[in-house]
């Protein structure tokens, strides 16, 4: 069963209800996978909300710098994101950095107001 990462963007108001809304709601469609982890942008991976949900999931929260997120090549950039946190990514750029060297296998998305995307590691991760 492949490793998956949710690549998370987010605003600071945003409900932890909402965050785990998304996060189900894209999961319901990975059926063939296990989420073995977040991943974000570093100053939101610092936010109360997806902390608890990463406890909640009981799954590890990685945050990216903005330099480091605009290292990843992503199908469709961003510049409202860019101009907002430096880097033309957040949720994909995450997801693919958490999943070193693995694939993206759904694009960025809007959900509850939150931004998801998820890759899967190119071997299931534990």
């Amino acid at each position: 069963m492949p490793g998956l990462i949710i690549g998370v963007g987010l605003r600071p108001s945003t409900s932890t209800e909402s965050v785990r809304l998304a996060i189900r709601e894209v999961l319901s469609e990975r059926m063939d996978g296990r989420l073995t982890g977040l991943a974000t942008l570093d100053r939101r991976a610092r936010e109360p909300v997806l902390r608890a949900i990463a406890v909640e999931f009981g799954v590890p929260l990685h945050g990216y710098s903005a330099a480091e997120l605009a290292t990843v090549a992503v199908g469709e950039p961003s510049s409202r994101t860019a101009a907002a946190v430096g880097a033309a990514s957040v949720a994909e750029a995450a997801a693919l950095l958490a999943a070193d060297g693995g694939r993206l296998v759904i694009a960025r998305r809007v959900s509850q107001g939150v931004v998801v995307a998820v890759a899967e590691h190119g071997c299931d991760v534990r």
